[in-house]
This record gives C-alpha cells, sequence and structure tokens, in this order.
C-alpha cells in the first residue's frame, strides 16, 4: 500500500460528510455540517479573517485524517487571548499576523484537533502543520481546546502548552441525580438556597419556559432568538460573529444537536439560549433577552439547561468560556489547553518564560476554586 499523502484544501466541502463525521467521536462543534456552515455563511471566511486551509490526510482517494486549520489575519473570536503576543511583535516591528490556527471558529469547546484513527497518523498531521507554519509566512501555530492527551503529543513535537480555566457541570458518579432537588441536595446550603431565590424570582416575575429541539424550533423561533443573540452583542458594544444563515444553515443540516430554551412573560417570548448536545454532553453557547428579570440570566441559560441534561441523562454540560459566577451554580472549575509555536526563537524564550510562570498563578487560581466547592462533602447529611 502506498504512503498517505497530505493535502491543503480550501473547502471543507471537498471531504465526505460521513467520512468526516466518523472521525470527531460525536462532538456536534466538529460537525461537518457545523463548520461548513461557518464557512457558507461568511462567518468564518477569508473576508472575515479566517481562510480555511484544511490539512488532510489521504490513501489514494480514500479520507484518513484531518486537522481543521486557519490562516488568522486577527485574533478575534479565538478566547485564548494572544493580543499581548501580537503587541509585541508590532513593537519591535515585527508581524504577527499571518498566523496559523487549529480551532472551531467562535467556540471555546473542548475536542480533537487531530482527527483520525491513529496516533501514528495524528502525528503525521501535527507534523505537517509544524511543518507548514515554518515554511510560509506565518509568525506562528496555535492549536486551540484539544484534548489533553492531544495537548501532550503537541508538547513532545516541542510546542508550548497553556493551561485556562473554565467551569463545567458534571452529573457526578454516584451522584444519581434524576431531579433539579436531587442536584440542590448535593449543595451546601447556602449555595443552594440563593439558587432556589434566584429561581423564585424569575417565576415571580411570571416567566415561564419552554424547550424546543430540533424540527422543533420553528422559523418565528429562530428569527427572535438571532433578535436576541444580536441585542447581547450590541449591548456590549460589540458585532455578533455570526448570522441568521448560519443559524438556519445548521437548523436545516443538524437539528438533532440543538436545544433552544425560550422564556415566556405574558404569552410573548423574553428570553432565548440556544444549546448544542449530544448523549454526553451539552454546549452552552448563544443567548439573549427583551426584557430585565433579576435571574433571568442564570434561568435561560444554566438551570433551564441542567433540567434538559438530567432528564435526558448527559453527563457534562460545558458552560462557555471563563465566568467564575458559574461556580456557585454548581459548575466546576476545569483546566483546558492551547498549544503555541513562534516561529521567532527570541519571541518563543519570552513566551515560553511567561507562560512558565502564567502556569503556576493557574494552578493556585485552581486551588482556590477548589476551596469553595458549591457542594457538600460526600456523606455530610442535610443541612436544611
Amino acid at each position: 500500500m502506498p504512503p498517505p499523502t497530505l493535502r491543503i484544501l480550501d473547502s471543507i466541502s471537498d471531504i465526505p460528510a460521513i467520512q468526516w463525521d466518523a472521525l470527531i467521536d460525536g462532538n456536534p462543534t466538529l460537525r461537518h455540517a457545523f463548520l461548513d456552515s461557518l464557512h457558507n455563511s461568511g462567518c468564518a471566511s477569508a473576508r472575515s479573517g479566517w481562510t480555511p486551509q484544511y490539512l488532510t490526510l489521504w490513501n489514494g482517494t480514500q479520507f484518513r485524517g484531518a486537522m481543521p486549520l486557519y490562516v488568522k489575519s486577527h485574533s478575534y473570536g479565538e478566547y485564548v487571548f494572544d493580543w499581548a503576543w501580537a503587541e509585541a511583535y508590532e513593537r519591535h516591528g515585527l508581524a504577527y499576523f499571518p498566523k496559523l490556527l487549529s480551532a472551531v471558529p467562535f467556540t471555546p469547546v473542548t475536542g480533537s484537533r487531530l482527527l483520525a484513527g491513529s496516533d501514528g497518523d495524528r502525528r503525521q498531521l501535527l507534523q505537517a502543520a509544524l511543518d507548514a507554519a515554518r515554511q510560509s509566512d506565518v509568525s506562528s501555530l496555535h492549536i486551540l481546546f484539544p484534548h489533553e492527551s492531544e495537548a501532550r503529543m503537541m508538547e513532545s513535537a516541542g510546542m508550548m502548552l497553556r493551561a485556562t480555566v473554565q467551569f463545567h457541570w458534571i452529573n457526578r458518579e454516584g451522584a444519581g441525580f434524576n431531579s433539579f432537588d436531587d442536584y440542590l441536595a448535593a449543595m451546601s446550603h447556602d449555595k443552594r438556597k440563593r439558587i432556589r431565590q434566584e429561581r423564585r424570582r424569575v417565576a415571580a416575575a411570571g416567566v415561564t419556559f419552554e424547550h424546543r429541539v430540533g424540527s422543533e424550533i420553528r422559523e418565528p423561533d429562530w428569527d427572535f432568538f438571532c433578535a436576541c443573540y444580536e441585542r447581547t452583542y450590541r449591548r456590549h458594544r460589540s458585532t455578533p460573529y455570526l448570522n441568521r444563515r448560519f443559524f438556519g444553515e445548521i437548523a436545516r443540516r443538524m437539528p438533532e444537536n440543538l436545544l433552544l430554551v425560550l422564556g415566556y412573560r405574558e404569552g410573548k417570548p423574553i428570553a432565548a439560549a440556544l444549546n448544542l448536545f449530544n448523549s454526553d454532553t451539552l454546549y452552552g453557547r448563544y443567548w439573549g433577552a427583551s426584557e430585565f428579570h433579576s435571574g433571568l440570566h442564570f434561568e435561560t441559560c444554566y438551570y433551564q439547561a441542567l433540567e434538559f441534561c438530567i432528564a435526558r441523562g448527559i453527563r457534562l454540560f460545558e458552560g462557555g468560556a471563563q465566568g467564575e459566577h458559574k461556580l456557585a451554580r454548581g459548575f466546576l472549575p476545569i483546566k483546558t489547553w492551547s498549544a503555541h509555536w513562534l516561529k521567532e526563537p527570541g519571541f518563543a524564550s519570552a513566551v515560553e518564560d511567561y507562560l512558565r510562570r502564567e502556569s503556576g498563578g493557574i494552578e493556585a487560581h485552581l486551588d482556590e476554586l477548589n476551596e469553595s466547592s458549591p457542594f457538600k462533602e460526600r456523606g455530610s447529611g442535610s443541612e436544611d
């Protein structure tokens, strides 16, 4: 059998969807339909500063593996912040952009970045990406939110690792959460009381909720959700990364992975949160509201999603990037990873020193957060 060959493609549509999806372990943010919709809608395209350069591995015409790769002209939409590195390059008269990036655009979700069936193929893809960075005019290669096992492979290949912290809800082994009340019973008294108070305030405001999955989400629901999503960005004086066409495409192409939580008051929708999910994990993604009510954000984005997870037996809820406020609501600190290679030796040494010092701070921060766990110690009795 001839050795596998590497090709760089500027469109994921050149790869059969069924073969791509066979390598992603069910992660909806890596589905062919999700990535292709980002490109078709123009959200992640050369015009928006995300030029697709998919690194692919083939045996003749048989697709064997891939790495989602982009040439970036900025650092927006990444959630692992390297603006200080770019500014340092600029101060020294060097160009930080373009850079090479492996990530899912606008999506701080952990998942495979070396899509292949064997470690040998994964190493070949990684080495090819490093070679491409060395031989082209990019300043660097960055791989965001890989699984830790992949991150360690990247470290062995000479890349620098960076740790960040997210907050994830986990249906803890042996906990047996059969209802939201079961979940609350595992928490300390003050945290349980606070959540109940937040939920009562939303209910007292007359807000009720519906969960809609897949084809249950109607066109007017999508229109309302998109208006809410855009309003959230405008409130922060920012421009939305995603557009109505993108949401319409994923609604058509991957409805079984979509959960829309809708909040109503006096019969009219006032809040919406869109989540992606599979049988094991729910990914909290986008939200917005047309009215303000105390606790509405937590109810729409977290508590309603937790009820959905418990009802469906979903083990993990990734609540998105950052947000220490999630800790008090039962989301635990989890270390996430990125890997970095810089072509310029002097800057690579400086970044390596920075990451070494940053790592110590991350570990101390994790220890501090874990000491503030919202859950009772195992075996303790009820405090109510």
